[in-house]
């Protein structure tokens, strides 16, 4: 059978970070419930479309996840695993907030097989942390990291931030030398990208926020990589660390091209040579499926030649890059004879390496990606 990754989109949350372009919703609690059974019955009109796939992972983000009572997480994996072919199921992750765990909730995850905890910190840094509209503190980070260490969840990801209104390259570091102290198997190191239409977009246009200079903001990247290098973590994608053995299981789907299915609302997928998306609004999501028909909006069908070129783009993010056999086994022809030239041009420009076994970016390369995936597109 094949193999599956599922995520799942909750859109709700305490509040709306400045830099927030994702489909969520604050204090909308009286919604939970009805959406919930609506998520339900869009994962029941999957059942025959999915039995032939083992599902491997599921990855529940949001909007802010862990702002929901454990029960309403409870339901949805219930029904899944219920449901759905979970046999060789390896990951189940949540994302949350420092602010709106609690040791309830933790033994809730732990009950329902969630095994990883996502916990978005961004900064240790209470001003910063301020500045970007999260409603949390390092203390609500520092005693919830532990509530989560008491239950015995061994495989907890933190997320930080870069590229911070007035962020220096020592509060990275600072912040970075906490996280690491308290052992977390996986980091997700990430720039700051000013979305259209958010709050610090609006800000930033007027002039009422300054950003750290591209090279003050290459040089807390690259910090960060030698840093954590030198910690122990492998640096496997152009924005994840991990301890080893401990890469995210669900995120490799993404760049390993590998099938997944996205239930709730705008959630997107990828399976059988088509991508798809749903509804970003209640009322159009909530009337498909009243009608008992799946809640797309849109999708695409994804040719040989566009899977080809995302087939590479996404693997490039790796840090190992492109295996050369694995391509050919998928495609039944070498990469090189389809975007020889390409290669070759960025080889020449010191942004790709290229041997017998691989194919992959250069640490200049990584910086400069957006103009070689250009090149790759059909």
């Amino acid at each position: 059978m094949k193999e599956l990754g599922i995520y799942i989109h909750i859109p709700f949350c305490s509040s709306k970070c400045y830099y927030c372009d994702f489909v969520s919703f604050p204090h909308q609690d009286d919604k939970i419930d009805r959406y919930i059974d609506y998520l339900i019955t869009e994962i029941k009109e999957y059942r025959e479309l999915l039995k032939e796939y083992n599902v491997k992972t599921i990855f529940i983000g949001g909007g802010t996840p862990s702002y929901l009572e454990g029960k309403h997480i409870g339901r949805i994996l219930e029904y899944i695993y219920k449901n759905l072919n979970v046999d060789t199921l390896e990951e189940v992750t949540i994302e949350s907030n420092p602010e709106t765990l609690n040791r309830e909730k933790l033994k809730l995850y732990k009950e329902y097989g969630i095994n990883r905890i996502s916990i978005g910190v961004q900064s240790l840094n209470d001003y910063l942390l301020k500045a970007i509209g999260r409603t949390h503190t390092s203390m609500d980070f520092y005693r919830n990291f532990e509530l989560t260490r008491n239950l015995d969840f061994k495989n907890i990801n933190v997320d930080l931030m870069f590229g911070l209104p007035n962020q220096t390259i020592k509060d990275c570091e600072e912040t970075l030398e906490k996280v690491v102290k308290l052992g977390v198997e996986h980091i997700s190191y990430y720039s700051l990208i000013l979305e259209e239409k958010t709050l610090m977009d609006k800000w930033y246009i007027e002039g009422k926020i300054k950003l750290p200079g591209e090279d003050i903001e290459r040089e807390m990247y690259h910090f960060g990589i030698n840093f954590l290098k030198n910690q122990g973590y492998k640096h496997y994608e152009i924005s994840n660390f991990a301890k080893a053995g401990m890469e995210c299981k669900h995120n490799l789907f993404y760049w390993q091209l590998k099938p997944y299915v996205g239930f709730g609302l705008a959630a997107h997928s990828n399976l059988n040579h088509k991508r798809f998306w749903n509804f970003n609004k209640f009322k159009d999501y909530y009337n498909r499926l009243g009608e008992k028909r799946l809640p797309i909006v849109e999708e695409e069908n994804i040719d040989r030649e566009m899977e080809v070129a995302e087939y590479l783009i996404m693997g490039l993010r790796l840090i190992e890059g492109i295996n050369k056999n694995a391509f050919f086994n998928r495609f039944k022809i070498k990469a090189e004879d389809i975007y020889g030239d390409v290669f070759e041009k960025y080889k020449e420009q010191g942004l790709l390496y290229i041997d017998d076994e691989c194919i992959r970016f250069t640490p200049r390369g990584l910086d400069l990606s957006n103009i070689v995936y250009v090149d790759l597109l059909p």
